[in-house]
């Protein structure tokens, strides 16, 4: 729960619902289990990324989202390097891209916490 934008409800439903985190070969394929990264549409050896593909749990990945469009609106007063990324990718992208990519990233951190059995620190921002 100390992950920005995860809260009881959110912790309890993923350690309820997700398998075991060594099922999957990195945080990349968890995000993929829980629909949170783009399709692949790749031909002659050039990548394509499209839409969410959205075929994982759908409770659990609305969750995550709604969880950091909690987080994008208490950024203004935020200053560690996880906000500072958010920031500029609410600036870049726009605000609810901006939810979707910090929601993939936390599960991400999820998944690797999880692997490693640690808790989550945030990390000041660097320079």
């Amino acid at each position: 729960m100390a992950i920005p934008g995860i809260g009881p409800q959110t912790a309890t439903a993923i350690l309820a619902s997700a398998p075991d985190p060594r099922q999957f070969k990195s945080g990349r394929h968890f995000a993929a289990w829980l629909g949170l990264v783009p399709g692949q549409y790749s031909t002659g050896g050039k990548p394509r990324l499209g839409r969410l593909t959205k075929r994982g749990d759908k409770y659990l990945r609305t969750l995550l989202i709604h969880g950091t469009r909690a987080v994008i609106a208490k950024l203004a007063d935020k200053h560690d390097q996880l906000s500072e990324w958010a920031k500029g990718l609410v600036e870049r992208r726009g605000y609810k891209r901006a939810a979707v990519a910090l929601a993939a990233k936390n599960a991400r951190i999820i998944w690797a916490l999880l692997m490693n059995q640690t808790e989550f620190k945030t990390q000041p921002v660097a320079g």
